[in-house]
């Protein structure tokens, strides 16, 4: 076989392998986003007029917690992915397993002092709400206990073995929704208890996860032992890495996850300590209504628009070992190629996922949050919904630079699209209230994402011009589909608004089903129709198309 078809052939197998690993991600990661967006339902129902409020609280806690879980996971997991990826890559094993326990001490480490620090710091952290002192105290035991999962992820991703995360993913957060509707249902509605109660037990559910998806790592661990063996056993046992060099590598590649994966979670800390603060100068000052709008932007809106963002995410995690071991063969095509199928494979759900939102907002919100601000509410998760295609473009482009190792770089582009959101918070705040925020994180990562591109352009020659045709084609189905979405919700919702409650839950879930059934059909015909889908997610295309009969 000639160069050129070795060439070839690597090519297709890597995207294949991307497609692999992104659909295993996608899938636990959806699922699990999905179950973290409808338990809202009946928690919503249970607490009843405390549902606002308690949902504020909520956010408030987790985004703190978010930040301290992050900074105690320290971006091993994916250090460890990357760096375990290339060992594998020069077949050295038995450096990736050493790799794999050094780490296991480390995350420990900073597990306990993250916990340590949460719980007895957690009044120096309320932001002024004493409420929140309890909602951290409960987050701080889950601390102690993910960064050892979110370790073991990494490990099997390195070897590039989605399965066992996106399993234990959705084991995690099925154990977690199931102890906060219990805990929800028996203190709110059987005992009559506080919601600030009910809240704390809510929040430690993610703990109770953390606690399920840490054994279902492990039964996988066990049943894959002896092929981990074999490989070690049949290493090159070339390389001799003491172990503080391990530490070290290590830590230099996980620092800078630190602030890359804290990203988002950065970005809802700014609102979070900024909005209580500047929304009064718009003549807004009563405390409920206050906490009643950070709940719209910051927790409702955000619960749903992460569920579509989780899906770049995965594409996220799913590129960085790959582009470790085209860098670590100084691939420069190899890397270009795989730069452009993450680009597209991102564009090709998020696109048609995020407009498809922003068209049914209204009765989306009403199924899962009820009447409240219902006009505000739905305007609000619409503009959120655009704007999280740059939260999820920021997820794809910053694991791209990891994977290249480019860290620091990629940490100084975000540190500057920081600034940018911190220059426009107040006077976005000032004039256009609860929109101001949203409007703030959306420049700021655009300008992220900018420097980013424009940087990995010059270095690897990204393919914009193959990029731009295809993207043509999917933002051209996306936006049709997205207009065939608003239109039926305004036409189900005549028609059944003659026999029943529109704004209700129940009639919410009879427009959306004939809304996202229809307009989502449309899009997978139209993709498929083309072959735009192939260019995407490669030959499996083919079977789908038989199945569906589409010629």
């Amino acid at each position: 076989m000639s160069n050129k078809d070795d060439t070839l052939t690597n090519e297709i197998d890597a995207q294949d392998q991307m497609v692999r690993g992104s659909a295993w991600m996608t899938a636990g990661s959806i699922f699990s986003r999905i179950l973290g967006a409808i338990y809202i339902i009946p928690w919503g129902i249970w607490f009843g007029s405390f549902f606002l409020q308690g949902n504020a609280l909520y956010g408030k806690g987790y985004n703190i917690y978010s930040f301290f879980l992050i900074a105690a996971i320290a971006g091993i997991p994916s250090a460890i992915a990357k760096q375990v990826a290339h060992y594998n890559t020069l077949n050295e094993y038995g450096v990736g397993f050493r790799l794999y326990k050094h780490g296991l001490v480390l995350a420990g480490a900073t597990g306990v002092i993250c916990m340590l620090v949460l719980y007895f710091g957690a009044p120096l952290f309320d932001g002024g709400d004493p409420h929140v002192v309890p909602v951290l105290h409960s987050l701080a035991w889950a601390v102690l206990i993910i960064p050892v999962m979110s370790l073991s992820r990494g490990f099997f991703q390195g070897y590039q073995d989605m399965a066992p995360s996106a399993i234990s993913q959705f084991v995690e957060q099925l154990a977690r929704v199931l102890y906060m509707l219990i805990t929800a249902f028996l203190i709110m509605r059987v005992w009559h208890g506080s919601w600030i109660t009910a809240v704390s037990q809510s929040t430690f559910a993610a703990c109770v996860g953390a606690i399920f998806g840490l054994i279902t790592l492990g039964v996988y661990y066990l049943r894959r032992r002896s092929m981990y063996r074999d490989l070690v056993a049949n290493s090159n046992n070339q390389i001799v890495v003491p172990a503080k060099q391990l530490y070290q590598e290590i830590l230099q590649q996980a620092l800078p996850f630190i602030v890359l994966g804290a990203g988002i979670t950065i970005f809802q800390l700014i609102d979070q300590f900024t909005f209580f603060k500047f929304m009064p100068s718009t003549g807004i000052t009563n405390k409920v209504m206050l906490n009643d709008l950070f709940a719209l932007f910051s927790v409702n809106a955000n619960k749903l628009i992460m569920i579509t963002v989780s899906l770049s995410s995965a594409l996220a995690i799913t590129a960085v070992p790959l582009l470790s071991e085209a860098f670590t063969r100084n691939d420069k095509k190899d890397i270009s190629g795989q730069i452009t199928n993450a680009v597209l494979l991102f564009e090709f759900v998020m696109l048609p996922s995020a407009l498809g939102m922003a068209a049914i907002a209204h009765p989306l919100n009403i199924l899962f949050y009820g009447v409240a601000h219902k006009g505000l509410a739905a305007a609000v998760l619409a503009f959120s919904s655009f704007m999280s295609i740059m939260l999820g473009l920021f997820s794809v482009t910053s694991a791209i630079m990891q994977g290249v190792s480019q860290n620091k770089r990629a940490v100084r582009y975000f540190l500057i699209g920081t600034a940018v959101k911190l220059l426009l918070q107040w006077p976005c705040i000032h004039f256009m209230g609860v929109f101001g925020p949203l409007v703030a994180t959306m420049i700021g990562f655009i300008v992220a994402n900018y420097f980013i591109m424009h940087w990995l352009n010059g270095e690897f020659g990204v393919d914009y011009a193959g990029i731009a045709k295809k993207t043509n084609g999917i933002l051209s189905f996306s936006l049709i589909m997205c207009l065939i979405a608003y239109v039926l919700v305004k036409v189900v919702s005549w028609l059944i608004g003659h026999f029943m409650v529109v704004d209700s839950r129940v009639g919410s879930t009879v427009v959306i089903i004939f809304a996202v059934g229809i307009a989502g059909m449309f899009y997978v015909y139209m993709v498929l129709k083309t072959r735009l889908a192939d260019t995407v997610l490669g030959a499996r295309t083919e079977r789908l198309r038989q199945v569906l009969k589409i010629k």
